[in-house]
């Protein structure tokens, strides 16, 4: 649950310390699966920045997945 309130068609960015909380993924394995193409690609804030952030939506999306898949292999 979130104190912030949401929209239709809103992009909502979070930052690092948020995503590893919702994922329960530390730091540097975040890092790692981005590269590997195995999470959610990050968005520079600034062109030519050092922040970046994550879509929201993307995380939910592969926290679902997650899910979904121990589902299939739980129902075999």
């Amino acid at each position: 649950m979130t104190d912030t309130p949401t929209f239709e068609n809103e992009t909502r960015l979070i930052r690092i310390k948020e995503v590893v909380k919702l994922s329960g993924l530390s730091r540097a394995y975040t890092y790692e699966l981005a590269a590997a193409g195995l999470f959610p690609k990050s968005v520079p804030l600034v062109p030519g920045g050092v922040a970046r952030a994550w879509v929201y939506a993307e995380i939910q999306e592969w926290l679902n997945q997650r899910v979904a898949e121990r589902d299939q292999e739980q129902a075999r």
